[in-house]
């Protein structure tokens, strides 16, 4: 595996580059490692010069902008954020043992991350340009040439405006504590906790502020939820659901899938997240198929918008076994038991009850 990334990513294409997380490594710490982090692409990642990337600022702002990379270092006030970024096709895997998702990349639950970003905030960027009356959306382009794109065009999308306003948006350089890999979006790309990843783009070079929502490509046609009877072939822009803010999901990643564990007491534990304004409130697990639950332990929430890590320990007899988690949210939403319910064409915001599968040894 190259571009600084460890052996064991589970590698979906090589170009472009697209590669998740192995869930061991998922379990290994609160952040996730630069070099375990998961990688999803459209197009060739971009090497760009840092001295010579300049950030274009744009659209219906009263001073419009360029700014170098030292410009944006030292022109503003740096800030960091821990949050955790998702796929839309994360867990796709689930769905596709439902009916098959022809053209799409089988993600299982390792396109989803925690990392802590090191930035400035957007809006203290928009705040330099000024904003002029009727601005409602915020459309970022990156550098990336997309040829599934039609036609092929920069990778892009946008979030409202009062999202980008909100401080926990940020232009970063920095991921770890080190700067930004040329794979994460060197020299700099957007972090849009809390919305699903394609809205955090990567190698930003312009950012427009406009009336509506950008016409790119990303943003208008392909991250769309659609109704299943529909032909994806055939959406257009506009058709489906727009895809923002994530719903909350868990996953189990200890132990393994098709691990061996010894009978007795075996320990159990995994990730959630919630999307935009919510919190993770309750992870419960189960090991009856969802007759009944144990409330899993939380890890401390460490900012609002990264993930908590839920451990729990069950008893459990020899022979095949199944585990069950569902999260709950702070607004007291809660997966969904079955995907079948949440299947699209598309594949995407499967949220649906984590299972895993494993065999418990008997006694020796």
């Amino acid at each position: 595996m190259s571009w600084g990334k460890r052996g064991d990513m589970i590698v979906h294409s090589a170009d472009p580059l697209n590669a998740e997380t192995a869930l061991a490594a998922l379990g290994e710490n609160e952040l996730t490692g630069v070099d375990a982090f998961y990688v999803r692409n459209h197009g060739p990642v971009p090497r760009l010069r840092p001295d010579l990337w300049r950030l274009r600022v744009d659209g219906l702002v009263d001073r419009p902008l360029e700014l170098s990379l030292a410009g944006l270092r030292d022109g503003f006030c740096r800030h960091e954020v821990v949050a955790a970024l998702q796929c839309a096709g994360n867990r796709r895997a689930d769905l596709l043992a439902v009916r098959q998702i022809p053209g799409e990349l089988p993600w299982g639950a390792g396109a989803a991350g925690n990392a802590r970003w090191t930035g400035v905030r957007l809006a203290d960027v928009l705040a330099e340009a000024g904003i002029k009356p009727g601005a409602g959306h915020v459309a970022f382009l990156g550098a990336d040439l997309a040829a599934q794109a039609s036609p092929p065009q920069p990778f892009g999308g946008s979030v409202p405006l009062a999202k980008a306003l909100c401080p926990e948006v940020l232009l970063a350089w920095a991921m770890n504590g080190r700067p930004l890999t040329p794979v994460h979006g060197a020299p700099v790309r957007v972090v849009v906790p809390g919305y699903i990843g394609a809205r955090s783009v990567k190698w930003v070079e312009q950012i427009t502020v406009q009336a509506g929502p950008s016409d790119n490509y990303f943003q208008a046609t392909a991250y769309r939820l659609l109704p299943p009877q529909a032909d994806p072939d055939a959406a257009g822009p506009g058709d489906g659901i727009s895809l923002g803010p994530f719903a909350v999901n868990a996953s189990i990643l200890v132990p393994g899938e098709h691990a061996r564990v010894p009978a007795g007491a075996v320990a159990v534990s995994g990730y959630a997240l919630a999307g935009d304004g919510r919190s993770v409130a309750r992870v419960d697990v189960s090991a009856d198929g969802g007759r009944s639950w144990r409330q899993a332990c939380l890890s401390p929430e460490v900012s609002p918008w990264s993930w908590r890590v839920w451990r729990v320990t069950l008893e459990l007899p020899p022979g095949p076994t199944e585990v069950t988690a569902r999260a709950w949210d702070s607004s007291a939403s809660v997966q969904p038991e079955d995907p079948a319910q949440l299947w699209n064409p598309k594949g995407y915001a499967n949220n649906a009850w984590a299972r895993l599968g494993f065999t418990v040894a008997g006694q020796p």
